[in-house]
């Protein structure tokens, strides 16, 4: 017997199914391609679909033999994981719920041990179990791995169309040459707040604005948190050499302010976007000249 094939006979259950998915890896790729986890991810070529279950059966005989069949960080399924959830959110996308993904990568295991068993018929009863254990928990461990990944993939994308909602609710509007306003509606939270800073900030920037309106008549509530969002976008307006404006206070959120005790004496206010907008003109030497009633028509 040689001697490498000697130590491994020597070493725990999961280092021989190590072992053992190393040694067949190719086969098992092979009838891995054809599962509905590989076959309806990799659709272009059925070599791409061999070539990634190479890839995560390479990975998962790192983790046998390292005897860490339990561990859903060990080292060898970092390889792999950025494959699973392109894999899985592949699935996800195809309409394939979090539990069908799990039964397909729980199909993966059937097949490999059906060939370890194949490889092991002269072994003793008992350690051909221990060895499908083995197998078992590891197979258990990438179903793990796979959900974990999916999951964590998309809250990532849940999170990234949280913001693009929040970047399209808070638009920013050249009011003016000079002048830009941010129609608020809705609640402000600490998340929309900083949204609202920055793409303040940036079209004060762009517009090369002197005047910056927050028109907060579609705010239902005012606390002490969005007043205080409200003067640090004050603040960060004049750093960047703009004046900001509030309109929109109505009477309620103005005694709501009263009550808590909050300190607007710095921050311009107005009753109405109109009001804000007719000051910001002002200030810049914008005369506005109503029309005549009569118009055309009189003459």
């Amino acid at each position: 017997m040689p001697e490498h094939e000697a130590a491994v006979r020597q070493g725990s259950s999961a280092q021989l199914v190590g072992d053992f998915l190393y040694r067949h890896r190719e086969r098992i790729a092979q009838r891995w391609a054809d599962e509905p986890l590989f076959r309806s991810v990799f659709t272009l070529s059925r070599d791409e679909a061999v070539e990634a279950a190479r890839t995560v059966i390479e990975a998962l005989a790192q983790v046998a033999e390292s005897d860490r069949v339990y561990d859903t960080d060990a080292i060898g399924f970092e390889v792999v994981r950025e494959q699973l959830a392109r894999m899985a959110a592949a699935r996800s996308r195809a309409g394939i719920t979090m539990a069908q993904v799990s039964g397909e990568v729980d199909a993966l295991r059937p097949p490999v041990a059906e060939f370890l068993v194949e490889e092991l018929p002269e072994e003793a009863t008992e350690h051909v179990r221990e060895c499908t254990t083995a197998l078992t928990v590891l197979m258990g461990t990438l179903r793990l791995v796979v959900l974990d990944t999916a999951l964590s993939e998309g809250q990532a994308v849940i999170e990234r169309q949280q913001l693009q909602l929040l970047e399209v609710a808070t638009p920013v509007i050249k009011l003016w040459d000079g002048v830009v306003g941010v129609p608020l509606i809705g609640t402000l939270d600490s998340a929309r707040s900083q949204v609202v800073m920055e793409t303040l900030l940036e079209a004060i920037v762009d517009q090369h604005a002197r005047f910056a309106i927050l028109d907060i008549t579609g705010v239902p509530t005012v606390d002490s948190l969005v007043a205080q969002h409200l003067m640090k976008t004050v603040a960060a307006a004049r750093l960047m050499g703009a004046e900001c404006v509030v309109s929109g206070i109505r009477p309620a959120i103005a005694q709501t302010i009263v009550h808590l005790g909050l300190d607007l004496g710095t921050v311009i206010t107005r009753a109405s976007l109109a009001d804000a907008l007719a000051y910001a003109l002002h200030e810049l030497g914008v005369g506005i000249v109503a029309p005549t009633s009569g118009g055309a028509g009189s003459r």
